[in-house]
């Protein structure tokens, strides 16, 4: 795969190795390694094959950090990743059908669009200092856990016209 050429950070490198392991590299940027457990049972739909954060590694430049993916269930919000690291607090979390924005400390500094794949597109809040930890620990999860979520009442709709004969 081509690097992806990030505003801020230059070349960034996002590998998916199966549903195994995620890496994301860049000259400008901490290397990240995300791993799930092998004996665990990868679910297809979650490119790293779980939320189960007892089943997943992250490292950022070699040092384990605390990852925490929510479930998963109806409302976007169920579906938040947190990440805790050198003392700052990351959330990843759907806010549109194709998007997830990226917070600090509880500052909205970035969006992300993915599928769960190697192709992430980061767009930077303007006016945010950006820290090379903060696109590092963006692709990551982008990555992994992929983008965006519909709307609790869309869901619903939906449930429910398909129940419809």
């Amino acid at each position: 795969m081509a690097p992806i050429e990030d505003t801020r950070f230059g070349a960034i490198t996002v590998r998916q190795d199966g549903q195994d392991r995620i890496e994301v590299a860049g000259e400008a940027i901490p290397h990240v390694v995300l791993e799930r457990d092998p004996a665990a049972e990868a679910d297809p739909q979650i490119a790293i094959g779980t939320r189960d954060p007892a089943r997943l590694t992250l490292r950022i430049d070699g040092v384990e950090v605390e990852l925490k993916p929510a479930k998963g269930r109806l409302s976007r919000r169920s579906y938040r990743v947190d990440v805790e690291y050198e003392g700052t607090s990351y959330r990843l979390v759907p806010d549109s059908v194709p998007s997830s924005r990226l917070t600090r400390d509880g500052a909205h500094i970035g969006d992300f669009s993915s599928d769960g794949d190697e192709m992430v597109i980061a767009e930077w809040r303007e006016g945010s200092e950006i820290r090379p930890a903060d696109a590092a620990i963006g692709y990551a999860l982008a990555s992994a856990f992929g983008t965006g979520g519909l709307p609790m009442w869309m869901m619903i709709v939906d449930g429910v016209s398909s129940a419809l004969p």
